[in-house]
């Protein structure tokens, strides 16, 4: 494939942004601990409702906008199409495939046993591409985001090689497009035919599914991502730093609390979400790292994904077990809450070193390449397929 101009450029590690994974993912937790309504007093479930409001569509961007340049800044040139989706594949389907079977087991359990229609496309990571909440919410509900990070993936490969092939000093007017396009979202979803409310915000479920749950429109936050590596790899200035961009983002969330609830999943947070990453980004670089940086908080983003496919599942069903809808005074919610946090991060460690990491190692490795033939005598060369970008990089979410 043609020479990549960027190969030149510092390709540093980043291991700020494995740890702002994690942030990413206590963002996600915060909002499914509110779900629960687990305050008996109502003032304080209140204003925790409302603060966390959005958090978990703010968590879930990040993993979104992150994971498009983690794979562009740590793709390879002599990567291929196959040796990359086999990487993606190890590192999502076996841990999938485990919280999926507790999913199946707790609630079978609790006497509300998943269907066929729900527990197939889940297994598969399809069930996005299905435009009803039983099914795309189906079991382990926040496998969802696996199903857009599925679609990500596959179509990386050309994504990548379509965006090496914009001028470097074009990269902005593409990146700009992209998160313009963003709030465009639910404004066509209103151009969609009557349908089911949704129990929560306004809006049906078919618009909801439309704005936040297709894969082919969150996409423009992978590419947003994708567009934003390409910018710093190729040395574009863009003028932020780490608490400029922490100020555009709280603004930007508090924006978005404001907003109509369609409105509010993305489109505010799109943006500061990129920027932030490109600021952090850059400290690595530079070499001046960042408290995410550190061991605890790096080790605690390894554990993300684990963290992630574990978390809503314990708080779920450990709500069942102690009273469907059953409150409690302050200091015993802040504990079960804190218990519930405990747990998840035992059981995401158990997961990282007793399946995600030795998937990844015997399952990801690509098979030893052939013995080179004879040398044959000169001929007129074949055309051959160009290889493709892969990464080994960035979690889902």
């Amino acid at each position: 494939m043609p020479s990549d101009p960027s190969r030149s450029a510092n390709r540093s590690r980043l291991p700020s942004l494995t740890g702002l994974r994690f942030v990413a993912v206590l963002f996600v937790f915060a909002f499914h601990a509110s779900l629960q309504a687990p305050f008996a007093d109502a003032r304080l479930a209140s204003a925790y409702a409302e603060l966390t409001a959005n958090a978990g569509w703010l968590g879930v961007s990040f993993f979104f906008v992150l994971s498009g340049f983690v794979l562009t800044w740590s793709a390879r040139p002599d990567d291929t199409a196959r040796r990359f989706w086999r990487r993606r594949a190890t590192k999502v389907y076996p841990l999938h495939i485990v919280t999926w079977g507790a999913a199946l087991a707790l609630l079978a359990s609790a006497g509300t046993p998943a269907g066929v229609r729900q527990a197939v496309p889940n297994l598969f990571l399809v069930q996005t591409w299905v435009p009803e909440r039983d099914v795309f919410s189906s079991l382990n509900d926040v496998s969802w985001s696996l199903s857009a990070e599925v679609f990500f993936y596959l179509a990386f490969p050309l994504l990548i090689l379509a965006v090496r092939r914009i001028a470097p000093e074009r990269l902005w007017l593409w990146a700009v497009a992209s998160a313009t396009a963003v709030p465009l979202l639910p404004l066509l979803s209103e151009l969609l035919p009557p349908g089911d409310p949704l129990p929560f915000g306004s809006g049906s479920e078919e618009q909801f599914w439309f704005t936040y749950v297709l894969p082919v429109g969150r996409t423009l936050e992978f590419v947003l991502g994708i567009l934003l590596a390409r910018m710093v790899l190729t040395g574009r200035r863009i003028p932020v730093n780490v608490p400029v961009a922490v100020a555009l983002l709280a603004v930007g969330y508090a924006i978005s609390l404001r907003l109509p609830f369609l409105y509010g999943l993305t489109s505010a947070t799109a943006v500061p979400i990129g920027l932030l990453i490109v600021a952090i980004a850059r400290r690595d670089v530079a070499g001046r790292g960042s408290f995410l940086a550190g061991p605890v908080l790096v080790r605690l983003g390894e554990w993300s994904f684990a963290f992630y496919l574990t978390h809503r599942l314990l708080l779920q069903h450990g709500h069942r077990l102690l009273g469907e809808g059953r409150t409690f005074a302050t200091p015993a919610a802040v504990g079960l809450l804190a218990a519930a946090f405990a747990l998840s991060l035992a059981l995401s460690w158990l997961l990282h070193i007793a399946v995600e990491r030795p998937a990844m190692k015997y399952l990801g490795r690509s098979r030893p390449d052939a013995p080179a033939p004879p040398p044959a005598p000169p001929a007129a060369p074949a055309p051959t397929a160009p290889a493709l970008p892969g990464a080994g990089g960035g979690a889902p979410a």
